[in-house]
C-alpha cells in the first residue's frame, strides 16, 4: 500500500510542469529560460508546423529580413553573431534552431501539434490541452500545471487578403507573401506590390534586382527610414573588448536609442516628421513627390516605422527599376491595376502585401471549469495574463521596439512565478480585476491589422497592474525587479486529497 505522499508524487509525475505553445523565436527563448531554472522540470513545446523557427521558417518571400536590430531581436542569453543590423530570415531561422539545439530544446518539441482547446480544472489546478495532428486531424490530450503561450498573434495558414474588384480578370499570378511559391519566376516581369508596410518595402528592392520593373501601390503612405546595414559601434567595440561585454554594451545602447526615438516621436512629432522627410528628399532628390508618397496621415510611430538597410528601398526607386503609386484601387484588369483616378499600373504579377490575419494567442478555445472564456472580455494583468484565467502567461511583444525584448521579460516573469509557486507549494496563480474598473483597448497603436481584431484582444484597465504599457524600462521593473506577489494576482494551493482521490479510482 502506497503512502499518500508517494501516490501524490506518482500522479503529478504524469503531468507536465510547463507546456510552451509555439517553437518560434519567443517559444524557444522561453524554453531556454525554463530549462535553465528548472533543469529537471517536465517540459513540452508544442508546434503546429513541422519545423522550429515560427515566423522565420514560415515566410520565404525574397529578401525577407528583420525590421528590428538583431542585438535586441536576438536573445539576451545567446548573443547574435555578427555585426549586421538587420538580418535575413534564413539567418534568423538558423539562429533559433541552433539555440534550440544548444539548450536541448529541439528534443522536447512535439511537431504537428495544434492546440485546439484548453480546459482548466480548479479542483486539481491542472490544464488539459486538446491537441490535433496538423497532418491527419487525429486528436490527443496532455495535461500541465502551467501554460506559456508563444503562439504569436496571427494566422499561419493565410494572410489578410482583401477583396479587389476584378480579381478574376487578371491573367497573371496573384501572390500573398505569406504563401510565396518557391517556383515563382519574376525575372524580366512587371511586378505590382500592393501595400505600404515592412513586407512591401522589403520586397521592392529585392524584386527590382531582376524584374523588368516593380511598382509599389499603396493606399496610405508609411514612414520609411534608412539605417546602416552594419552596427558601426559594435564593429569597433568587438575589437576592443570581450565579445560578451561588447554585445551587452551595444545591446543596452540599442535599447536606449530605440526608446529615445519612440519617445521623441511621441513628444515632438512635427520635428521627427521634418527629419524623416529631409532624409527622403536627400535620397530621392528635391523633384521627387515626397509629400505624395511619404506623407502619412498620422504621426511617426503611431504605426510601426519601416527601416531599410543602407537606403536600398530608395536606391531602387532612384535607379528607375522601381516606382510608387499612391491612391485607391478601382479594380484589377487583365494586365494590371486600374486606379480610381483613372491611371493604370501595368503588371504581369501582383503581390498582395496587405498584412496579417490576427489570431490572438494561437486561437485555442479557453475554458475554466467548463465555462468558455472570451479573451476580449478579460482585462490584461501586466500585459501577460488575463483576468480570471489561472496559470497561463501569453507572450505579446512590443509594437514600438523589438518583439523579443518584451517576450524575454515575460518568459522570465513566468519562470519567476513558477519558482515562487514551487518554493511555497502553491498550485494556482490567477489575476482578479477590480469590480467596476474602466476598460480601454489593449494597445494604443493604430495599425490596421490590430484594429481589425480589437474584439479578440483583452482590454487594459485604468491603473497598474492592469495597464499594458509598451516601455522596456517599465516592464523590466514590474516583471523582473518587483516581487512576484502583488496586487491583483491571487495565489492558492489545491488540496492533495482531491488529487489522491482521483489517483485511487
Amino acid at each position: 500500500m502506497h503512502s499518500d505522499a508517494s501516490v501524490y508524487d506518482r500522479v503529478m509525475s504524469e503531468i507536465y510542469d510547463m507546456v510552451i505553445v509555439g517553437a518560434g523565436l519567443s517559444g524557444i527563448g522561453a524554453a531556454c529560460r525554463y530549462v535553465t531554472e528548472f533543469p529537471g522540470g517536465k517540459l513540452a513545446v508544442l508546434e503546429a508546423r513541422d519545423a522550429i523557427g515560427g515566423t522565420w521558417d514560415l515566410f520565404r518571400y525574397p529578401g525577407i529580413r528583420s525590421d528590428s536590430d538583431m542585438l535586441t531581436l536576438g536573445y539576451d542569453f545567446r548573443p547574435w553573431p555578427g555585426t549586421d543590423t538587420l538580418a535575413s530570415g534564413p539567418a534568423i531561422r538558423d539562429y533559433v534552431r541552433d539555440t534550440a539545439a544548444e539548450y536541448g530544446i529541439d528534443e522536447r518539441v512535439q511537431f504537428h501539434s495544434r492546440v485546439d482547446r484548453i480546459d482548466f480544472d480548479s479542483a486539481r489546478d491542472i490544464w488539459t490541452l486538446m491537441i490535433s495532428d496538423a497532418r491527419n486531424g487525429s486528436t490527443r490530450r496532455i495535461q500541465t500545471r502551467f501554460i506559456l503561450s508563444c503562439a504569436g498573434y496571427y494566422r499561419y495558414d493565410k494572410g489578410h487578403d482583401p477583396h479587389f474588384e476584378g480579381r478574376e480578370d487578371f491573367t497573371g499570378p496573384i501572390i500573398h507573401p505569406q504563401l510565396w511559391p518557391e517556383d515563382l519566376d519574376y525575372a524580366g516581369k512587371r511586378v505590382a506590390v500592393i501595400g505600404s508596410g515592412a513586407t512591401a518595402v522589403t520586397l521592392l528592392p529585392e524584386l527590382a534586382k531582376t524584374a523588368a520593373h516593380v511598382v509599389q501601390v499603396q493606399r496610405t503612405p508609411s514612414y520609411v527610414a534608412s539605417i546602416p546595414s552594419e552596427d558601426r559601434v559594435l564593429k569597433v567595440t568587438s575589437k576592443l573588448m570581450s565579445p560578451d561585454r561588447s554585445y551587452r554594451l551595444n545591446r543596452w545602447k540599442n535599447i536606449k536609442m530605440s526608446a529615445f526615438q519612440y519617445q521623441s516621436a511621441q513628444k515632438r512629432p512635427e520635428k521627427v516628421k521634418k527629419f524623416l522627410r529631409k532624409q527622403i528628399v536627400k535620397a530621392l532628390g528635391r523633384d521627387y513627390p515626397v509629400d505624395v508618397h511619404f506623407n502619412p496621415p498620422y504621426n511617426p510611430w503611431d504605426q510601426r516605422l519601416c527601416a531599410v538597410p543602407d537606403g536600398d528601398f530608395f536606391d531602387a526607386i532612384s535607379s528607375g527599376k522601381a516606382s510608387m503609386v499612391t491612391g485607391h484601387i478601382e479594380r484589377f484588369e487583365a494586365d494590371g491595376i486600374r486606379m480610381k483616378d483613372g491611371s493604370f499600373v501595368e503588371a504581369d504579377i501582383i503581390i498582395t502585401a496587405t498584412g496579417l490575419e490576427i489570431k490572438f494567442g494561437g486561437g485555442a478555445d479557453i475554458h475554466v471549469d467548463g465555462e468558455r472564456i472570451e479573451i476580449g472580455d478579460t482585462v490584461g494583468y501586466k500585459g501577460l495574463m488575463f483576468s480570471g484565467v489561472p496559470n497561463l502567461v501569453s507572450v505579446f511583444g512590443y509594437t514600438n521596439a523589438s518583439w523579443t525584448l518584451r517576450a524575454d521579460l515575460m518568459s522570465r516573469y513566468a519562470v519567476r512565478m513558477l519558482r515562487y509557486m514551487s518554493d511555497n507549494r502553491l498550485t494556482r496563480a490567477v489575476p482578479i480585476a477590480p469590480d467596476g474598473m474602466a476598460r480601454e483597448r489593449w494597445l494604443d497603436f493604430d495599425a490596421g491589422y490590430l484594429a481589425r481584431a480589437e474584439d479578440q484582444m483583452p482590454k487594459q484597465g485604468d491603473r497598474m497592474p492592469w495597464r499594458n504599457i509598451q516601455n522596456y524600462k517599465h516592464d523590466q521593473r514590474i516583471l523582473i525587479e518587483d516581487p512576484v506577489p502583488g496586487e491583483g494576482l491571487h495565489f492558492s494551493a489545491a488540496s492533495a486529497p482531491a488529487k489522491l482521490a482521483e489517483a485511487a479510482e
